[in-house]
């Protein structure tokens, strides 16, 4: 890595210590960032999911309930990212006829921003989903040939300052 990109480093220190980053100076701001992703499956898991004919139950509503335990404690599981005030999580399903899409918004109030919270929201939501769904999705040999999660990415990040 080149000097001029070390300097850029916020989480190491000169002597290359990891650490987290001192966000005490900067003003509280409004937060937002919307994340997606999708997890495929195959045609007949989908229509079981459509159908709330998965054994384990509710696939959706379970992940949800996962995704937003998973916005909430995103300090707890990413090193040096900041405990942050969770003032809004949206979640939408999407169902397409060979993928459930996952879109997470997160909102709050404060001086480091919330995509990290809004991706673990993403992937943990499709965790729960491959969870939920995995008997149905296993092959003759107990493998996984046509489910994967892909196409995580953070769509938007906002930041709003706060009139005082």
């Amino acid at each position: 890595m080149s000097e001029e990109h070390a300097d850029d480093l916020t989480h190491t220190t000169e002597s290359g210590e990891v650490r987290m980053v001192d966000v005490g100076s900067k003003p509280d701001a409004s937060r937002r960032a919307v994340a997606r992703g999708e997890i495929r499956l195959t045609p007949s898991t989908i229509a079981a999911v459509e159908d709330d004919e998965v054994g384990k139950g509710d696939v959706l509503a379970t992940a949800r309930i996962g995704a937003v335990q998973a916005v909430k404690h995103t300090w707890e599981t990413i090193p040096m990212c900041h405990q942050i005030p969770i003032i809004n999580v949206d979640t939408d399903f999407a169902i397409r006829e060979d993928r459930i899409e996952l879109t997470v918004a997160v909102e709050t109030t404060g001086k480091t921003g919330c995509e990290m919270e809004a991706l673990e929201g993403v992937t943990t939501g499709l965790n729960v989903v491959w969870d939920m769904v995995k008997a149905a999705e296993k092959d003759a040999d107990g493998q996984y040939p046509d489910t994967r999660i892909a196409n995580v990415e953070v769509l938007d990040k906002e930041k709003r300052e706060i009139d005082t």
